[in-house]
């Protein structure tokens, strides 16, 4: 079968190569280029040039910076403009790499693309992956339900350590198990605010308010804080933690309290990424990458999302987060962005 793998100049991708080539499959290769972040690219492409000639396979330079901009760079500033928190990662797999990776890979003939994530396919069904440190299904919950079967995740079954210990086997690229790696967002160099700098103003001092309206504090700039933050600003006389409840970027005064009145029991989402043929369900659900799943009921509704009803409170609860419902075998069913 002939493959497009996506390659990053990682251990990852790089491993693909030989489990894709192993497993009998016609591989090609390419490195997406998504934004212009200085000394960015220029190892990442040398590495991946230099896999494709230690395994054999051809590989290609993907320029997409433009769309990138639009579809992703511009939302993730967009957002917290408005005062909510993006998750990037989920639109760009979507949009770019399940999207227009996978349009040119077409192009090329292939029958299928593949990536270095950890994750599996089951039964049709997007699942977490053997390594659980390094699941990335959450991340990945918002492609199209569609794209589910043009897809092979190589390293599903694979521990991180092991991809390792495969990559140092080889003398010529065994500098891929050693070299650093980042999981931070691919344009973020430094700070998320250094980013939203470069296009408005986030040194904004303003009031930090209680859920009652009165103003207890100050702040640096509304755009500097993310729900269920606990530090950066300034409540008076406060001898117990408080934390970001809600944002006002109108107004640029954002809301704290105490932990416990950020207790939330039902949110809702604005789309429904629905992997199954059910419109309502129990299940469990994450809000964020490393939140703990919590049993949940979930039901569609007439606005294209889905509300959800929590069995335990979750903390923190952002707007323009993604909401990743799984099954009780860690099989993803659905996703959306919270509102």
């Amino acid at each position: 079968m002939k493959v497009l793998l996506a390659m990053s100049g990682g251990v990852d991708s790089s491993m693909c190569v030989k489990l894709l080539k192993d497993a009998g499959h016609e591989v090609q290769g390419c490195y997406m280029q998504l934004h212009d972040k200085p000394n960015y690219h220029e190892k990442n492409i040398e590495n991946v040039k230099m896999v494709g000639e230690f395994f054999g396979i051809k590989t290609h330079i993907l320029d997409l910076r433009e769309q990138f901009k639009k579809e992703i760079y511009d939302l993730f500033v967009d957002s917290y403009k408005a005062g909510i928190t993006p998750n990037p990662c989920a639109h760009c797999n979507r949009l770019i790499k399940f999207g227009a990776l996978w349009e040119f890979g077409q192009s090329l003939g292939c029958e299928r693309i593949a990536t270095g994530h950890y994750a599996r396919i089951e039964n049709g069904l997007l699942k977490s992956a053997k390594d659980t440190s390094k699941d990335q299904s959450y991340f990945l919950s918002n492609i199209a339900a569609t794209m589910l079967p043009h897809i092979i995740f190589p390293l599903g079954e694979w521990l991180k350590t092991d991809v390792k210990k495969l990559a140092a086997s080889y003398p010529k690229i065994a500098n891929l198990a050693t070299q650093s790696e980042s999981s931070e967002i691919c344009f973020v160099e430094n700070s998320y605010i250094d980013v939203l700098d470069k296009h408005f103003n986030t040194l904004m001092p303003g009031i930090v308010k209680d859920s009652s309206g009165k103003a207890i504090g100050t702040h640096d700039g509304y755009a500097r804080y993310t729900i269920g933050q606990r530090k950066g600003f300034r409540v008076n006389g406060a001898h117990e933690p408080h934390f970001v409840k809600s944002i006002d970027s109108a107004n640029n005064e954002i809301v704290v309290s105490k932990r416990d009145e950020l207790a939330c029991y039902s949110f809702s989402t604005a789309n429904f990424n629905n992997f199954t043929d059910k419109n309502e369900f129990d299940c469990f659900v994450k809000i964020r990458y490393r939140s703990t799943p919590l049993a949940c009921s979930i039901r569609q509704n007439e606005r294209g999302g889905v509300n959800v009803e929590l069995k335990s409170p979750a903390f923190g609860v952002a707007k323009g987060q993604l909401a990743c419902f799984y099954d009780e075998n860690e099989r993803v069913l659905a996703s959306g962005f919270i509102v």
